[in-house]
């Protein structure tokens, strides 16, 4: 699972590429840095039709830990949030890690991978938000691989599952789509506008 991601912007970057205003309620500064579970980072929701970029904690708290990814996305515990067009979101990325399943063979240790979108400097993760008696928190999707998890980038180091990235022609309608038409964008990204890194 992905559990540390990039957001090399600022917000006022976010704001101008993905069209949204700032959030008046916002409670918790972001660094423009790594995101990792339980610390702030920004996510892209609409409200009124209008797109707002707002802080929230990386996490739904579940038994003590936060849940940074969703896999099952029938479970009770994520569905009212996946089928309330309002309770989803953008999440906006630079880059995302991946560890190794297997240690590497030179090093007896696992490696960790970055992977971005070359075309696209700034994408965005499929999300998902709800309040808490704190702040706001959010998680996003994760989906398995068509075919050979092997042959895809992501899949080749983690084979489990990747995060859920969308084309930005389709944020609007994961925005405001009914609950079934929303899930048909979780899918494995295109591995050929993929690239890998281990920096």
């Amino acid at each position: 699972m992905c559990n540390l991601y990039k957001a090399r912007s600022s917000a006022e970057e976010l704001a101008r590429l993905f069209g949204a205003l700032p959030d008046p309620a916002d409670q918790i500064a972001v660094k423009k840095d790594y995101v990792a579970p339980s610390k702030p980072g920004h996510v892209v929701r609409e409200q009124e039709g209008q797109r707002i970029l707002s802080a929230m904690s990386w996490g739904f708290p579940f038994q003590g830990r936060p849940v940074t990814n969703v896999r099952n996305y029938t479970s009770p515990f994520w569905k009212s949030a996946l089928a309330n067009p309002s309770r989803r979101c953008l999440v906006p990325v630079t880059e995302f890690q991946e560890w190794s399943v297997e240690p590497m063979p030179d090093t007896g240790k696992k490696k960790p991978f970055w992977f971005c979108v070359p075309s696209q400097p700034v994408f965005a993760f499929a999300g998902i938000w709800r309040t808490t008696e704190s702040l706001p928190v959010y998680s996003f999707l994760t989906c398995g691989y068509d075919g050979d998890a092997a042959t895809h980038v992501v899949g080749a180091i983690h084979p489990k599952a990747c995060p859920v990235i969308l084309h930005p022609e389709d944020y609007d309608r994961w925005l405001r789509a009914d609950f079934d038409d929303a899930l048909s964008l979780a899918c494995a990204y295109p591995s050929q506008l993929m690239a890998v890194g281990d920096v």
